[in-house]
This record gives C-alpha cells, sequence and structure tokens, in this order.
C-alpha cells in the first residue's frame, strides 16, 4: 500500500517526519482545543525559595548565640583595639575614640537584631504547629482514656454478676462436704 493511500486512523511509528509535519501544522493554526506549547522566554526565572532567607537567618542567629561567637568577636575587637593603639601611626585605620569600630559594632547590631528577631519569629510558628499537635494528642489520649475508664467500669460491673473464684471454691466445698455427708449415710444404710 503506498504511503499516501493510508488511512488517517492508521498508526504510525513514533518520531516519524509526517507525525513532526502533523504537530507543526497543528502549532501553526490557533485552534482553542489544542494547548500550547510553552514558549521559551528570554530572562530565565530563578525559582525563588521563599524559606531560604529565613534558614539562613535561623543560622545566622544560631551561630550569634555561641561561645564561638563571643569569642571572635572578642578576639576581633582586641586585635582592632591593639592594632590602632600599638602599631606604627602610617598603619593604623581608627584612632583612640575608634569610630570606625562604634560604626561596625552598630551595622552588625542593626543586622543581627532583624536577623533574630525573623528566627524567633519563624520558631513561634514551628512552636505553635506543634502545640495544636500537642492538643490533638492531648484530646486523643484525653477520649481513650475516658473510654477504657467506662470500659473498667463496665467490667467491674460484670465482674460482680460472675461468680469469683473465692465464691466457687466455697460452693464446691460445701458441695464436698454434702457428697461426703451422703456416702457417709449411704454407707451406713
Amino acid at each position: 500500500m503506498p504511503r499516501d493511500e493510508r488511512k488517517t486512523d492508521d498508526r504510525r511509528p513514533r518520531g516519524s517526519s509526517s507525525a513532526a509535519e502533523e504537530r507543526r501544522l497543528m502549532r501553526s493554526t490557533n485552534r482553542l482545543d489544542i494547548p500550547r506549547e510553552l514558549r521559551r522566554t528570554i530572562a530565565l526565572r530563578s525559582a525563588y525559595d521563599a524559606d531560604a532567607f529565613g534558614r539562613l537567618s535561623e543560622r545566622i542567629a544560631r551561630f550569634l548565640g555561641t561561645g564561638q561567637f563571643l569569642v571572635y568577636m572578642t578576639a576581633t575587637i582586641l586585635f582592632w583595639v591593639g592594632w590602632n593603639i600599638f602599631a606604627p601611626e602610617s598603619v593604623r585605620f581608627d584612632q583612640y575614640p575608634f569610630i570606625f569600630l562604634t560604626l561596625a559594632l552598630s551595622l552588625q547590631a542593626s543586622y543581627a537584631a532583624p536577623l533574630i528577631l525573623l528566627a524567633q519569629n519563624r520558631q513561634e510558628a514551628r512552636d505553635r504547629v506543634q502545640y495544636e499537635r500537642d492538643r490533638d494528642v492531648d484530646a486523643r489520649t484525653r477520649a481513650d482514656m475516658e473510654f477504657l475508664a467506662r470500659e473498667m467500669a463496665s467490667l467491674r460491673m460484670a465482674v460482680g454478676e460472675v461468680a469469683t473464684r473465692d465464691f466457687l471454691r466455697s460452693e464446691l466445698r460445701s458441695l464436698l462436704a454434702d457428697l461426703d455427708l451422703k456416702s457417709r449415710e449411704d454407707d451406713r444404710v
């Protein structure tokens, strides 16, 4: 069968030039029932992770709260002050009132405070979710305990109606005593 006499419902192998030609023709028409292929844009869209800055701020806040940071900061300040007091005057970069050091520490504090607050807010949100989960677990536990208490009460009531071991023993002893008495009477007769 020649190729141009094929019926339209015959399956063609994928990747053939005729299938690509059909796709091209379908794209060229502005049909509403066929979804358009995504077009590539010149500017690349960056995938922005909204929590990335929050995670970074938490790492920084954790580091700012360590003894290691305090040691580094103390060593830096001591080196700064020592250099600007004892170094030759030509290589000093911050004279006695240490205005540049004050500016650097103020800048560090102005960035550290909001980062710490952001980390605290994120921790507060996590704590709130954890508290809600704990409340749900507590409610389920309380419901389970109430159910078990009702079950225990019903079992106690049922046990009250059931013959206990001591009751059965006393009844069996009295029956044995009655049987012994009857057997003695039968022996006498």
